[in-house]
């Protein structure tokens, strides 16, 4: 078993402990630390996403995964943003968290490394996330693009409201807003104006790098 399978089988065990000596082993041997995010952590994260959805794990099993994942994340993010980085060629700025009255960040987190990994400047603010928060970090650095996720069907108005918010205070042109999270799509992005909206962290940041190039 390589590295990344040995990421991935500690991420789908809840092994926090094993996810954070591997994601340390990772940085000394000069893995690349995107790689081990995408083919370890990710991977993990995903097969134990599916299992849920398919009833073959519950819920405390993904918490595991999840808090196994941010282990491994805590050491290799600070590794993909020195590669992000290096040339001082930030290709944009981007504010991300998860909506108010929703605390779930497994997919928001995989965004930040994914975003920082391909030369971005990342600004998480978290979980639960009010608007005028949104919007006023935004401002604060110069973002070029909102990032806001939503899990539950009963926050995903907080999206809805964020550009709402960006249009009363006349600042709608000023940023780009992405949406995403289990219950969004395509349509539903359409359907409140949002700039973009894509089903995993790699094609959200096609769709970023796309969209600030024109």
């Amino acid at each position: 078993m390589n590295l990344y399978d040995e990421l991935k089988q500690a991420v789908i065990d809840g092994d926090e402990d094993m996810v954070a000596e591997l994601s340390e082993k990772a940085v000394a041997e000069g893995t690349s630390p995107v790689d081990a995010v995408q083919e370890g952590l990710v991977k993990g994260i995903e097969v134990i996403g599916e299992a849920w959805k398919a009833g073959e794990a519950f819920l405390p099993d993904v918490m595991m995964s999840a808090e196994a994942m941010k282990a491994g994340l805590a050491i290799l993010e600070p590794e993909i943003a020195k590669l992000g980085m290096g040339d001082g060629n930030v290709k944009g700025k981007i504010v991300i968290g998860t909506v108010e009255g929703d605390i779930h960040d497994i997919g928001k987190n995989i965004m930040g490394a994914m975003f920082t990994a391909a030369g971005y400047k990342v600004f998480d603010l978290g979980t639960d996330i009010k608007v005028e928060e949104f919007v006023k970090k935004a401002r604060e650095v110069g973002a070029d693009i909102i990032g806001a996720s939503a899990l539950l069907t009963t926050t995903m108005i907080g999206q809805k409201q964020i550009i709402q918010y960006l249009k009363e205070q006349n600042l709608r042109g000023q940023f780009r807003v992405f949406v995403g999270g289990g219950p969004t799509s395509q349509s539903w992005a359409n359907e409140i104006g949002a700039d973009g909206w894509a089903e995993t962290a790699d094609e959200a940041v096609e769709l970023a790098n796309r969209i600030l190039a024109r």
